[in-house]
């Protein structure tokens, strides 16, 4: 059995597969507040039952939320003894449009979005994760569909396009493809914190 976990934005979500069979799940938009969530949450999920391995949303998303699901989720592997790995929000919403070519724009802080397109059969990026103001997004992801909770502020400064809302969820990850599934369980932020050190 497979733990999926995914706290990278205002949703806390996780769920449990056999193979790519949905065995349980649990979801709430709890926008923070995802390390008192979390644990119980898969605690309710899981009951009697112990994984065999666990997949984590590294981001990008909320700098906390993507730290709470990777503690949360190599502590687990550490103490069950189970291999751990990582995958990527943006992919996770890609996977969820299945067309030739689409884009995922997750609000990103700041007036900024992450955007990324990806494309083919199986999924695969086509270009770097970016951080940007809308209106340069605009200028460089061209994809018709655009996918996350910053596709419409991509959509509508582009004025063309699809714009679906949405955020990252544990139960789509059966979605991705094996290759999508094997990233390092390791913070993907985006862009540069927003904290500096003192001088």
């Amino acid at each position: 059995m497979l733990l999926a976990i995914d706290t990278a934005t205002a949703a806390c979500s996780v769920a449990l597969f056999d193979g790519d069979q949905l065995i349980a799940e649990r979801h709430e938009l709890v926008g923070r507040g995802h390390a008192e969530k979390l644990l119980p949450m898969i605690e309710d999920l899981l009951g009697p039952r112990r994984p065999r391995s666990i997949l984590v949303d590294c981001g990008p998303g909320s700098f906390t939320g993507v730290r709470v699901g990777l503690a949360a989720a190599q502590g687990l592997a550490i103490g069950w003894e189970v291999p751990l790995a990582g995958y990527s929000s943006l992919a996770l919403l890609a996977a969820k449009v299945q067309e030739s070519e689409m884009a995922s724009a997750l609000q990103a802080g700041h007036g900024e979005l992450f955007v990324q397109t990806f494309g083919g059969d199986p999924l695969v990026p086509r270009d770097e994760l970016s951080a940007l103001a809308p209106a340069e997004a605009a200028q460089i992801i061209t994809a018709h569909t655009v996918i996350g909770n910053g596709a419409q502020a991509l959509v509508d400064r582009r004025g063309y396009g699809q714009a679906i809302d949405a955020l990252p969820c544990a139960r789509d990850v059966h979605l991705l493809p094996p290759a999508l599934r094997t990233l390092a369980p390791r913070p993907i932020y985006g862009r540069a914190p927003d904290a500096k050190p003192m001088p």
